[in-house]
């Protein structure tokens, strides 16, 4: 279950726009790259160092690749790019690369069936609200403390679980 909470704001793109509630990811601590190795050589005959080993190597690998302007296929995961924004001018004598060329960063695009099989399994379950400063448990929970009560007594909430101990819809 990939959990959120609701968090309640105005649409930042229209001034002045009403308050709603949206889904905000809940994202969890990333593992350690030794307990990740761990658990994804379980049950196989690789072992963690030899992962920890790869993994090092494809990132040595990927470093060199993008400085050099490649794009770098990471399995069957999806490539990394290099990309920026840059200024424009109307005479192309005048274009100077390093003041001009801004905020490079790399870019990771996850392959068609990688996005497919992650995007297709996931399943959402609320992990909560913020309000305000108050960080709620559950939507339960915020609803009792508002005194809000739900029509027909349902507290599973449209298009996913309550956090309750509910099922997905």
């Amino acid at each position: 279950m990939y959990k959120y909470k609701l968090v309640q704001r105005s649409n930042p793109l229209v001034k002045g726009s009403p308050k709603k509630w949206y889904a905000s990811p809940l994202s969890e601590a990333a593992q350690t790259v030794k307990a990740m190795t761990r658990a994804a050589t379980e049950n196989t005959t690789v072992a963690p160092k030899e992962m920890e080993a790869a993994l090092e190597l494809l990132g040595n690998y990927a470093r060199q690749q993008l400085l050099q302007g490649h794009t770098v296929r990471v399995g069957d995961l999806g490539t990394l790019r290099i990309t920026f924004k840059s200024d424009g001018v109307e005479d192309i004598t005048k274009y100077n690369a390093s003041a001009m060329i801004k905020e490079p960063r790399i870019l990771f695009t996850p392959s068609r069936e990688f996005r497919e099989a992650v995007i297709g399994a996931i399943q959402f379950e609320n992990g909560g609200v913020l309000d305000g400063d108050v960080n709620y448990a559950s939507l339960d929970a915020y609803k009792k403390a508002k005194n809000i009560t739900t029509p027909g007594g349902g507290g599973t909430e449209p298009g996913g679980d309550d956090g309750e101990g509910g099922s997905p819809l």
